[in-house]
């Protein structure tokens, strides 16, 4: 189900048939090292992956994270969602992108879009935004999408130090 489009994207939910996408952005250098291993390597665990991380958010919550396709031609370039981490107040953003597919603006064009659709018709007034302090590239997208940095903070179960950006 496609839940928002910008000039030349779409999002939409995830489906288990996006398994093969899932299983190569999670095993992408820049997500390992950015976001961390999930353990994804084959299509099962992919197929498991959004099962427990995608499609049971949407049941949940109504919303969640998405799958950005260029319009028209349904090729996937990435994934934007909106994401309820157990010990942050508010909700937050992320995205990341298939390699190809950075430096073409689409992380922001997909994020822009899903912050309005997060104000309006969400009602979210707070959004945050959590990244390592080494990855410049989400921190700049993020100041680019108005979120300010804020503090620092540890997620629940990890030892690596985030920064915290919020609206």
């Amino acid at each position: 189900m496609i839940i928002l489009t910008t000039e030349r994207l779409a999002l939409r939910q995830y489906t288990l048939d996006d398994a093969p996408f899932v299983l190569d952005l999670l095993n992408t250098p820049d997500w390992i090292a950015n976001i961390g291993d999930r353990g994804v390597r084959t299509l099962e665990d992919a197929r498991n992956y959004i099962e427990e991380k995608y499609l049971a958010q949407y049941t949940e919550l109504g919303f969640g994270s998405y799958v950005s396709v260029l319009k028209g031609t349904e090729t996937i370039v990435g994934t934007c969602g909106l994401y309820k981490r157990p010990n942050l107040d508010h909700f937050d953003i992320g995205f990341a992108l298939l390699p190809k597919y950075e430096n073409k603006g689409y992380a922001f064009e997909a994020s822009s879009a899903l912050m309005n659709h997060a104000r309006t018709k969400l009602e979210m007034e707070t959004i945050y935004g959590i990244t390592l302090p080494t990855n410049k590239a989400s921190q700049r997208l993020l100041q680019k999408l108005g979120l300010k940095a804020i503090d620092r903070i540890k997620m629940e179960g990890d030892e690596a130090e985030l920064l915290l950006f919020s609206t």
